[in-house]
């Protein structure tokens, strides 16, 4: 008896759309998709041919197979649905390298007044740097305002440079990611709460002063926000922006006699859990609104000359 056999090239071949409804429209396939359900049909022995359509595919399946392979196909999809998650969307990025800038001249300006313990609230002196350490002793004792004030001190021309250089750098970048209002603020909570977490695991009278800790919180920002926001440009190298930022706290966090390494570690460790929680509750589609930034900007100098007030009341109270 001779065999029946179907000759595959007598078959009617219909394009699978690529919403995989009912209908024979010639809608095009990603070369990745069809290589995904090339895939699935041959599993479910399904005979299959692809065509080429300008930049795009076609998926081919005899017509009498066409309802059963997408029905398998429809099936793939809704059990892969969302393995993986799709990677969020490229940030759009804004210009704000002018309001750093303003903000590190700020920063200079108060340096030459505090290095000249210049008064502007009345005769003599003001040891500045005596009122705003970041003295633990004091911190743990209510002096709420020193871990900020010690940000905006100083101990010379070389500590400032330093820190308005390496600061200047990683600082502009996060401003241009979240915008100058939002990034500063967090760079100064970070700041902060690692000039207070230092203070507790230091002896009492363990002083320090500089912007350095919330520099590093701000390394330890923009690296947690490069991971979350492009890792669909880093792919399997996703974690490489922190490994980058603590080669940088390694190189220029630990070096020089005088440094405080706690500090630095605490700001960077800070940073690290404050873009955790930015990247987690702030939708990165929707970068904040110019107006929100601008009251923010003020909340953020607002911190910094309650901190101030509060210092120089104290004394002179």
């Amino acid at each position: 008896m001779p065999e029946n056999r179907i000759d595959i090239e007598q078959l009617e071949w219909v394009p699978i759309p690529a919403e995989l409804s009912a209908g024979l429209a010639r809608q095009p396939l990603s070369k990745r998709k069809l290589k995904q359900w090339m895939l699935v049909l041959q599993a479910r022995g399904v005979p299959y041919r692809t065509a080429r359509d300008g930049q795009h595919w076609q998926l081919l399946v005899p017509a009498d197979r066409f309802q059963l392979a997408c029905e398998e196909l429809a099936q793939y999809e809704e059990e892969n649905r969302n393995l993986p998650p799709p990677p969020p969307p490229e940030r759009k990025l804004h210009e704000n390298t002018a309001s750093t800038i303003w903000v590190l001249i700020l920063l200079a300006l108060f340096h030459n007044l505090a290095i000249h313990e210049t008064n502007p609230f009345g005769p003599g002196l003001l040891d500045w740097t005596a009122l705003g350490n970041a003295d633990a002793g004091k911190i743990l004792h209510g002096d709420w305002w020193r871990p900020l004030t010690a940000l905006t001190l100083h101990s010379g021309t070389l500590h400032l440079v330093s820190n308005i250089i390496v600061g200047g750098l990683f600082i502009t970048r996060l401003c241009w990611i979240l915008g100058a209002g939002y990034a500063w603020l967090l760079v100064l909570a970070s700041g902060y709460l690692g000039n207070l977490l230092n203070a507790l695991v230091q002896s009492p009278d363990h002083r320090s002063i500089g912007a350095s800790t919330a520099v590093f919180g701000a390394i330890g920002l923009l690296a947690t926000l490069n991971m979350l926001y492009y890792r669909h440009a880093l792919k399997r190298r996703w974690p490489l922006p922190v490994a980058a930022a603590l080669g940088v706290l390694a190189m220029l966090g630990t070096a020089g006699e005088n440094t405080d390494i706690g500090a630095h570690l605490f700001g960077f460790a800070a940073g690290i859990v404050l873009g955790l929680v930015c990247g987690y509750f702030f939708n990165q589609e929707k970068p904040l609104r110019r107006v929100v930034n601008i009251g923010l900007a003020c909340v953020s100098l607002g911190l910094v000359i309650v901190a101030w007030w509060a210092a120089v009341g104290f004394k002179i109270g």
